[in-house]
């Protein structure tokens, strides 16, 4: 399969680079699902710093398992450059992955994945394609990273594997993000690493970015933001309630751990949230069930032991209550819905 020729367009605006070091190649491997936002957020800015520099700093190339177009996750499809095939060790090998994350995980992506690894090449996940790098075994004593809803099922999937939940991690010849603009940031710092931190402060001004890489480390708006509070006791208390939701803590507990009386914390979840500790607690873990069910295949007393609840009764009592149905019939419309997309 012969190499496309790199795209370098007119513009108006121009930085000119005194010296390069020869063009650096990629390739994209588009899994069935994929994320449009995280793929073309990814390759814009190699496009854009060939166009600001008018020289063919960066190459890149589409894959597909079989050569045939793929869907993303929007229903829009993407035609490729030719199927999966061994690449030189000079190429990144990028897996551009959505929902579901599993379609990562398709033996001839991981095998691609693992064999360009094994030869010394650069590999990366984009969105969920962290899935297929986990799978391959190169996520062990590395930091990596995927899309924050996908999280907590990857951690039921790999154990011994921990996501950061950083927007992008940069760790030896891996790389890995979140997706969304996650996939800008981190070739905002590649081009910051091959041609300076001004030539990439100019890519991202014409990426419309008006936050430098590295001010927004975390893919989540922080807790204060989420719960529209700046009270310190509120949110050590709710951070305590998130790093707890296998084993959830009585409000005994909570109230020792963050040195507040039991009574003072009842009238702050009262009075800024309007709920009760209580039931911001069972909401925050009955999420994390709707997220377990929706992307893994745990059964119903998996879900429940994993969000602490002591039965799958109680579990699904309190789901419906929640949410209006029961997990037995969401799981069922669920089931509907992947055998529909497989």
């Amino acid at each position: 399969m012969s190499q496309p020729q790199p795209i370098v367009p007119l513009g108006a605006a121009y930085f000119p680079l005194s010296t390069r070091e020869g063009t650096r190649k990629y390739a994209f491997v588009l899994v069935p699902g994929f994320t449009l936002l995280a793929f073309s957020s990814a390759v814009e800015p190699l496009r854009i710093a060939n166009q600001l520099s008018q020289q063919p700093l960066y190459q890149w190339r589409l894959l597909s398992e079989t050569g045939a177009a793929v869907s993303s996750s929007s229903g829009i499809s993407v035609c490729v450059d030719g199927p999966l095939e061994a690449l030189p060790r000079d190429t990144g090998l990028f897996v551009c992955s959505g929902n579901p994350a599993r379609a990562a995980a398709a033996p001839a992506v991981v095998a691609a994945v693992s064999r360009h690894a094994r030869f010394g090449g650069a590999v990366g996940g984009i969105c969920t394609g962290a899935v297929a790098l986990a799978k391959a075994g190169l996520l062990n004593a590395r930091s990596f990273t995927l899309h924050w809803e996908n999280q907590p099922a990857f951690c039921e999937d790999f154990p011994t594997l921990m996501p950061t939940s950083g927007m992008y991690e940069i760790s030896g010849r891996t790389m890995t993000c979140g997706g969304g603009a996650a996939s800008t940031d981190m070739m905002l710092s590649v081009i910051a690493r091959d041609h300076g931190a001004e030539f990439a402060a100019m890519v991202s001004d014409m990426c419309l970015r008006k936050v430098m890489v590295g001010v927004e480390p975390e893919q989540r708006s922080s807790l204060s933001v989420v719960i529209r509070s700046r009270n310190p006791g509120l949110l050590a208390i709710v951070n305590l309630m998130n790093t707890h939701l296998e084993d959830p803590l009585t409000l005994e507990e909570l109230a020792q751990v963050a040195g507040y009386s039991r009574r003072h914390i009842e009238r702050l979840f009262t009075s800024v949230l309007g709920e009760t500790p209580g039931d911001f607690y069972r909401g925050l873990r009955l999420d994390r069930g709707r997220n377990l069910m929706s992307t893994t295949n745990m059964s119903l007393l998996e879900v429940a032991t994993a969000c602490g609840f002591s039965s799958v009764a109680h579990f699904s009592k309190s789901f419906k209550a929640r949410f209006g149905i029961a997990p037995t019939k969401y799981n069922h419309s669920i089931g509907t819905l992947r055998r529909r997309d497989g």
